[in-house]
Protein backbone atom coordinates (compact mmCIF):
# COMPACT_ATOMS: atom_id res chain seq x y z
CA UNK A 1 0.00 0.00 0.00
CA UNK A 2 1.51 3.29 -0.98
CA UNK A 3 0.11 6.62 0.86
CA UNK A 4 1.21 9.59 2.71
CA UNK A 5 2.72 7.44 5.62
CA UNK A 6 4.15 4.89 3.22
CA UNK A 7 7.65 3.42 4.86
CA UNK A 8 6.52 4.51 8.59
CA UNK A 9 7.01 2.08 11.10
CA UNK A 10 4.45 2.24 14.05
CA UNK A 11 4.19 -0.07 16.80
CA UNK A 12 0.69 -0.61 18.70
CA UNK A 13 1.90 -1.46 22.67
CA UNK A 14 -0.98 -3.71 23.96
CA UNK A 15 -1.75 -6.64 26.15
CA UNK A 16 -4.87 -8.58 27.28
CA UNK A 17 -7.46 -5.79 28.51
CA UNK A 18 -6.83 -3.13 25.56
CA UNK A 19 -10.04 -1.26 24.54
CA UNK A 20 -10.71 -2.33 21.59
CA UNK A 21 -11.82 0.41 19.33
CA UNK A 22 -8.58 2.20 20.54
CA UNK A 23 -6.57 -0.45 19.58
CA UNK A 24 -8.57 -1.16 16.06
CA UNK A 25 -8.94 2.58 15.11
CA UNK A 26 -5.88 3.53 14.90
CA UNK A 27 -4.14 0.31 13.62
CA UNK A 28 -6.73 0.75 11.05
CA UNK A 29 -6.63 4.89 9.76
CA UNK A 30 -2.57 4.24 10.27
CA UNK A 31 -2.61 1.13 7.80
CA UNK A 32 -5.29 3.18 5.23
CA UNK A 33 -2.33 6.50 5.23
CA UNK A 34 0.74 3.35 4.42
CA UNK A 35 1.88 2.94 7.62
CA UNK A 36 3.35 -0.95 8.48
CA UNK A 37 1.98 -1.50 11.96
CA UNK A 38 3.25 -3.64 14.70
CA UNK A 39 1.27 -4.97 17.35
CA UNK A 40 4.25 -5.54 20.80
CA UNK A 41 3.19 -7.07 23.44
CA UNK A 42 4.34 -9.24 26.86
CA UNK A 43 3.99 -12.42 25.53
CA UNK A 44 4.14 -13.98 21.92
CA UNK A 45 0.35 -15.65 21.11
CA UNK A 46 -2.12 -13.01 20.94
CA UNK A 47 -4.31 -10.99 23.23
CA UNK A 48 -7.82 -10.38 24.36
CA UNK A 49 -9.73 -6.81 23.36
CA UNK A 50 -12.24 -5.57 25.50
CA UNK A 51 -15.41 -3.23 24.94
CA UNK A 52 -15.09 -1.83 28.21
CA UNK A 53 -16.28 -3.96 30.25
CA UNK A 54 -17.14 -7.54 27.70
CA UNK A 55 -14.62 -9.80 26.08
CA UNK A 56 -13.95 -8.74 22.72
CA UNK A 57 -11.39 -10.27 19.63
CA UNK A 58 -8.69 -11.76 20.31
CA UNK A 59 -5.53 -9.87 17.94
CA UNK A 60 -2.12 -11.74 16.98
CA UNK A 61 0.99 -10.37 18.70
CA UNK A 62 3.91 -9.20 16.00
CA UNK A 63 6.80 -9.25 18.51
CA UNK A 64 7.47 -8.90 22.37
CA UNK A 65 9.16 -5.99 24.12
CA UNK A 66 12.36 -7.63 24.63
CA UNK A 67 12.31 -8.15 21.02
CA UNK A 68 12.11 -3.97 19.89
CA UNK A 69 13.99 -1.43 20.31
CA UNK A 70 12.49 2.35 20.05
CA UNK A 71 15.16 2.45 17.31
CA UNK A 72 12.87 0.12 14.71
CA UNK A 73 9.82 2.82 14.85
CA UNK A 74 9.09 5.62 13.81
CA UNK A 75 6.05 6.35 16.13
CA UNK A 76 4.57 4.35 19.44
CA UNK A 77 0.76 4.25 19.54
CA UNK A 78 -0.65 3.64 23.91
CA UNK A 79 -4.27 2.32 23.24
CA UNK A 80 -6.33 2.48 26.70
CA UNK A 81 -8.76 0.40 28.27
CA UNK A 82 -8.18 -0.17 32.00
CA UNK A 83 -6.51 -3.84 32.34
CA UNK A 84 -3.94 -2.43 29.57
CA UNK A 85 -2.02 0.00 30.52
CA UNK A 86 -2.16 -1.27 34.52
CA UNK A 87 -0.40 -4.63 33.57
CA UNK A 88 1.47 -2.55 31.04
CA UNK A 89 3.11 -0.08 33.73
CA UNK A 90 4.37 -3.11 35.98
CA UNK A 91 6.78 -4.68 33.03
CA UNK A 92 9.87 -3.03 33.10
CA UNK A 93 10.56 -3.60 29.22
CA UNK A 94 7.58 -2.11 28.41
CA UNK A 95 8.01 1.09 30.57
CA UNK A 96 11.60 1.54 29.02
CA UNK A 97 10.12 1.58 25.44
CA UNK A 98 7.95 3.92 26.58
CA UNK A 99 10.49 6.14 27.96
CA UNK A 100 12.97 5.71 24.96
CA UNK A 101 10.43 6.29 22.14
CA UNK A 102 9.84 9.62 24.08
CA UNK A 103 13.70 10.54 24.32
CA UNK A 104 13.73 10.07 20.24
CA UNK A 105 11.54 12.48 20.00
CA UNK A 106 9.11 10.14 18.11
CA UNK A 107 5.94 10.89 18.40
CA UNK A 108 4.06 8.85 21.07
CA UNK A 109 0.35 9.10 21.48
CA UNK A 110 -1.71 8.07 24.47
CA UNK A 111 -5.09 7.21 24.51
CA UNK A 112 -7.41 6.84 28.00
CA UNK A 113 -5.86 5.69 30.72
CA UNK A 114 -3.00 4.68 28.13
CA UNK A 115 -0.87 7.97 29.93
CA UNK A 116 -0.01 5.91 32.76
CA UNK A 117 2.42 4.53 30.67
CA UNK A 118 3.87 8.05 30.28
CA UNK A 119 3.53 8.75 33.81
CA UNK A 120 5.42 5.93 34.90
CA UNK A 121 8.19 6.54 32.28
CA UNK A 122 8.92 9.26 34.19
CA UNK A 123 8.43 11.86 31.13
CA UNK A 124 5.30 14.21 32.17
CA UNK A 125 7.19 16.38 34.09
CA UNK A 126 6.69 19.90 33.11
CA UNK A 127 4.05 18.42 30.09
CA UNK A 128 0.91 19.21 29.19
CA UNK A 129 -1.82 16.56 28.44
CA UNK A 130 -4.94 15.23 28.70
CA UNK A 131 -6.08 11.39 29.62
CA UNK A 132 -9.16 10.03 30.86
CA UNK A 133 -10.68 12.46 33.57
CA UNK A 134 -9.79 9.52 36.38
CA UNK A 135 -5.94 9.81 35.56
CA UNK A 136 -5.61 13.87 36.49
CA UNK A 137 -4.33 13.30 39.65
CA UNK A 138 -1.73 10.86 38.95
CA UNK A 139 -0.34 12.99 36.12
CA UNK A 140 -0.30 15.80 38.17
CA UNK A 141 1.54 13.80 40.48
CA UNK A 142 4.20 13.22 37.92
CA UNK A 143 4.73 16.77 37.16
CA UNK A 144 2.74 17.83 34.31
CA UNK A 145 -0.48 19.42 33.76
CA UNK A 146 -3.55 18.17 33.18
CA UNK A 147 -6.55 19.63 30.53
CA UNK A 148 -10.01 17.93 29.73
CA UNK A 149 -9.56 18.61 25.69
CA UNK A 150 -9.89 15.83 23.19
CA UNK A 151 -6.45 15.96 21.97
CA UNK A 152 -3.01 17.65 23.12
CA UNK A 153 -0.14 17.74 21.42
CA UNK A 154 3.14 18.70 22.64
CA UNK A 155 6.91 18.14 22.14
CA UNK A 156 5.53 14.38 20.35
CA UNK A 157 3.53 13.59 23.07
CA UNK A 158 -0.23 13.47 21.71
CA UNK A 159 -2.45 12.45 24.34
CA UNK A 160 -6.66 12.00 24.46
CA UNK A 161 -9.20 11.35 26.79
CA UNK A 162 -12.14 8.62 25.47
CA UNK A 163 -13.05 6.67 22.65
CA UNK A 164 -14.72 9.30 21.53
CA UNK A 165 -11.78 11.57 20.74
CA UNK A 166 -10.62 8.80 18.51
CA UNK A 167 -10.84 10.81 15.33
CA UNK A 168 -9.08 13.73 16.26
CA UNK A 169 -6.49 11.68 18.17
CA UNK A 170 -5.74 9.50 14.76
CA UNK A 171 -5.69 13.08 12.83
CA UNK A 172 -3.20 13.83 15.01
CA UNK A 173 -1.11 11.38 15.04
CA UNK A 174 -1.01 10.94 11.03
CA UNK A 175 -0.25 14.74 11.04
CA UNK A 176 2.91 14.35 13.47
CA UNK A 177 4.15 11.35 11.11
CA UNK A 178 3.64 12.71 8.36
Amino acid sequence: MTGALSGKMVALLATDGVEQVELTTPWDKLRQAGAKVELVSLESGSIRGYHHLDKGDSFSVDKTVNEVTAEQFDALVLPGGLANPDALRLNTEAVDLVKRCVQADMPVAAICHAPWLLVEAGVVKGRTMTSFPSLRTDIQNGGGHWVDQAVHQEAGIITSRKPDDLEQFCDALIAALG
